[in-house]
Parts: C-alpha cells; sequence; structure tokens
C-alpha cells in the first residue's frame, strides 16, 4: 500500500473514526482502525464490535492496499503534524509495519493483519429516509441529556425513536428519553419513507457519534433502519450501530395531562436564580424549593452544612400557593433546551410530576419529577 493525503484531510477523518476506539481493549485489533486504499482513495474504520465508523477521505493512491494501525497513535502523530503538510502512508513487505511520513518526520507503527479485521455486517435495513442534519441533530440535542446513565435499567440508557401521530393526525418521527427523574420529547414531522418505523432505543454512546457527525446543519442526513441496527451516512461517513434490545417504557402515561396550575417566567431570570441560590445547596441534594404566590415566586436554598439562600422573582401565576422542590441541575438542563424568552410550568401539586415546555414552540416538551424538601 501507498497513499499520499493532505494532513487536514486526513486528521478530520481521523477524528470521526478514533473516538470509537475503546482506550482500553482485551481484544487488540479493536484498538487499530482499519486504512484502505483503493481507486476511491483512502478509507478508514475503526468498531468496538457495538458500533463502526467508516468514512472515505480523498488521496492520492500509488499502490492500493490495507493494513490496520493503533487509532490513537496514528491520531495523535498525524495531530502534531505542520499544517498544510502532505502525509504519505506506505505498507508492505514482511516487516508489519505501517511507514508515515510527513516533511521530515518519519514513523514506523507497528500492524496486525486486516483479515482480523471485525466486521459488523449491516444486514438488510427496513427503512430509510433522509432529513436535514439540522433537524435531526435538533431531535437528539433536545432529548441527549435525559438519557439515564444507569446501567441496570439498560433500555433506558438511549433515545426512543419512533413514528407517532401528531396532534394534526399528521405522522410524527419523535425522539424520547428518560432516566426516572426528568424526561424529554422532541418531535417533527415524519420524512417520507419513515412512515411504519418500528420503535427502536439508539445507545447513548452512538448518541453522542450522531452529534458529532452532525456539527454541519446544512448536511442532509440519510437514516436506515431495521429493529436491530441503524445506519446514519452524513456525506462521505457512514456510522453504524447496534440497536438496544430491549423495550421502552410506556412514557406517555410520565406526562402529565391535568395538570392546573400555570406558571409563566422569564427563562434567563429563572435560570440565572436557581444557578445562583443553589450554589449553596448540597452535592447530593441540590434542592430548590419554588413557594409560588400570586404574581410572585421564592426561590429557596437550606442546606444545614452551608447556610441558606433565597431570591424572589415576578412571574405570571395566579392559581393557589403551592410550594414544590426541583433538583437544581435538573432544571437548568431543561431550561438550556428552551428556546423562547419565557418557560411554561404546568403543575399540580408538591408530589406530581410537573411539565415543562416553550411558551412559543409546542415540538418539545419536558417532565420534571418533584423532590421532598
Amino acid at each position: 500500500m501507498k497513499v499520499t493525503v493532505e494532513r487536514a484531510e486526513l486528521l478530520k477523518s481521523l477524528s470521526h473514526v478514533h473516538r470509537v476506539v475503546e482506550r482500553r481493549n482485551t481484544i487488540p485489533i479493536l484498538a487499530n482502525v482499519l486504512i484502505k486504499a483503493g481507486k476511491n482513495g483512502l478509507e478508514l474504520k475503526a468498531t468496538d464490535l457495538d458500533l463502526e465508523v467508516v468514512e472515505s477521505v480523498p488521496a492520492e493512491v500509488g499502490q492500493a492496499g490495507a493494513t490496520t494501525v493503533p487509532a490513537h497513535v496514528l491520531y495523535d502523530i498525524v495531530r502534531k503534524l505542520p499544517e498544510g503538510a502532505q502525509v504519505q502512508l506506505e505498507a508492505g513487505g514482511e516487516r508489519g509495519t505501517l511507514t508515515v511520513r510527513a516533511s521530515r518526520a518519519r514513523f514506523s507503527l507497528q500492524t496486525l493483519p486486516e483479515a482480523d479485521f471485525p466486521d459488523l455486517a449491516a444486514g438488510e435495513f427496513s427503512h430509510t429516509f433522509k432529513v436535514k442534519g439540522a433537524d435531526f441533530r435538533r431531535l437528539v440535542d433536545k432529548t441527549q441529556f435525559a438519557i439515564s446513565t444507569e446501567e441496570t435499567r439498560y433500555y433506558l440508557n438511549g433515545i426512543y425513536l419512533h413514528v407517532t401521530d401528531g396532534a394534526a393526525g399528521k405522522p410524527m418521527l419523535r425522539a424520547v428519553a428518560t432516566d426516572g427523574h426528568r424526561l424529554a420529547q422532541a418531535e417533527l414531522e415524519a420524512p417520507a419513507g419513515a412512515q411504519g418505523l418500528p420503535g427502536v432505543i439508539v445507545p447513548r454512546k452512538t448518541v453522542a457519534e450522531i452529534q458529532k457527525l452532525l456539527e454541519d446543519k446544512e448536511a442532509e442526513v440519510t437514516i436506515s433502519l431495521s429493529t436491530t441496527k441503524i445506519r446514519v451516512q452524513v456525506g462521505g461517513i457512514v456510522l453504524t450501530s447496534k440497536l438496544i434490545d430491549g423495550t421502552f417504557p410506556d412514557y406517555g402515561r410520565v406526562i402529565p395531562q391535568g395538570n392546573d396550575k400555570t406558571l409563566i417566567v422569564d427563562k434567563d431570570e429563572f435560570a440565572a436564580a436557581v444557578d445562583r441560590v443553589s450554589t449553596v445547596s448540597s452535592e447530593r441534594g441540590r434542592a430548590v424549593k419554588l413557594s409560588l404566590a400570586d404574581g410572585k415566586m421564592t426561590l429557596s436554598v437550606t442546606n444545614p452544612d452551608s447556610g441558606s439562600a433565597t431570591e424572589e422573582l415576578e412571574v405570571d401565576y395566579a392559581a393557589e400557593p403551592l410550594d414544590i422542590g426541583f433538583n437544581s441541575r435538573y432544571l437548568l438542563d431543561i431550561t438550556s433546551q428552551l428556546e423562547g424568552d419565557t418557560a411554561e410550568l404546568k403543575l399540580a401539586d408538591p408530589g406530581s410530576p410537573t411539565l415543562v415546555r416553550d411558551s412559543t414552540k409546542t415540538d418539545a416538551l419536558y417532565v420534571l419529577m418533584p423532590m421532598r424538601v
């Protein structure tokens, strides 16, 4: 194999694929990236057996061939090469090494045979649809923070993606995530080809990689799904991942329908006040109490170890007085997702879930369980 490639192109591609590779590996080949030179340029592939990323890079190929080298080492080498450098990759002979040359620098890396590199065979996909990168990124951004990190409830360790009937009877592509304490839901009009989509749970690591691939908001994304795998294609990058094999809970039962007390508050003022008073809260509890009365909200935190704090805000609230507590970090996570100037909270009582949404947008909603304070 002999190939010359622009340093910037190679670095960009390696930055996408090397993230999939786990730092600690019991199987040596999984620490490597597969480098394949052919008539279409250079192809890089990395996998952890659950997730695979393949990216094509334009390159000048002198001799076709393939090998595998340590992914993080190659990424660090290319990252430290001078900008604008032409990188030459050369493998061959019996030595089992890949030579990397750029300018006056020369590296020789140990390789493992290409034949040993695992292939995450995709199989057949039952549904394929195209969606704007900005739209799909929005679905993911608005829900991913609520994904559970509790490994025992593995079926909550991802985003539940499915098609459902919206308010106007139109089919909507909906994303939902919950960790049992809060729930996030976002949706967009279902693109052509998404109708009849099976409900699937996209794993947390895959969600994080999709977010990074969708940095170009103008890009078009092609999504293919089966009951066991998802494939996301953006330009020359193809990400294939296994899905979580589990049943997502009936989240509709958690979304409150009869909350009759409405609070409307300036989103930025509210977030800043929550952030300030929570400075004295305990790391474990993080509880902030909201005391609501006619046109007024008092935020308070009491921590026996460090002290107390209160702050008052003018709000739009005309229902009966109510004291309710929330985890301050969860409140801040949710307010950071709201796009309008005001947040609308639908409340019932101190022990029931609260519904939070943007006052102006209806395509996302959040549910937050209260805390005892």
